[in-house]
């Protein structure tokens, strides 16, 4: 399926079983939390692209469903073929919109224990994004460039989106920033589409 991925070009340079090791990063992170992992029932992964981290946490948590969304007509494509394929069609949705659209729709909005991104964006697009499907108590786990400062969540910009930053955790030589939901998103965001990479709130 990954190696489809990148002859399509929706995979970057490097092996695949890297890939594949971030996105068991992204496992371990959630498995650290000291109350495990009984919360996570429901989850997004934003610009789901090549299904990375989403597919390999849907096959590693088995009793959460998972949304995949993807504004590229391409790679929703894909998604859907692989999601298929690996016979998680049950607890597995596609979404084929941008992540505004879909945070604004009234059937995701607070809805997600937790939402997980790779290479989405910015931190500040990340959060926007992120937010509005969070419920209260959910989190987002954000994968980071190495070398990843604190600074890039300062707490006055998240607490606009109900947001706080939790832990930054190592797991599996990457990095990854987890933020809390402290509270509902307020009804402003996200912001138009678009308007959050162009206008960012930090």
């Amino acid at each position: 399926m990954l190696q489809e991925a990148r002859d399509l070009g929706f995979l970057g340079p490097g092996p695949v079983e890297a890939h594949l090791d971030h996105a068991a990063g992204f496992a371990e992170v959630l498995r650290g939390r000291e109350e495990g992992t009984a919360w996570l029932r429901r989850a997004a992964d934003l610009g789901s692209g090549a299904g990375l981290p989403g597919l390999p946490l849907a096959l590693a948590f088995p009793d959460c469903v998972w949304l995949l969304v993807e504004s590229s007509v391409r790679r929703a494509a894909f998604l859907r073929r692989a999601v298929t394929q690996l016979e998680v069609g049950a607890r597995v949705e596609v979404a084929e919109a941008r992540a505004e659209a879909v945070g604004r729709a009234p059937a995701r909005r607070g809805r997600f224990d937790l939402v997980v991104a790779r290479s989405f964006g910015p931190p500040a697009v990340v959060a926007e994004c992120g937010a509005p499907l969070l419920r209260v108590g959910g989190r987002a786990v954000i994968s980071e460039p190495p070398g990843g400062a604190p600074s890039r969540w300062p707490p006055p910009g998240l607490a606009e989106l109900g947001m706080a930053p939790e832990v930054a955790a190592l797991a599996q030589g990457s990095a990854y920033q987890v933020l809390r939901q402290e509270e509902p998103c307020s009804d402003r965001y996200p912001r138009r589409i678009g308007i959050p990479a162009k206008r960012p709130l930090f």
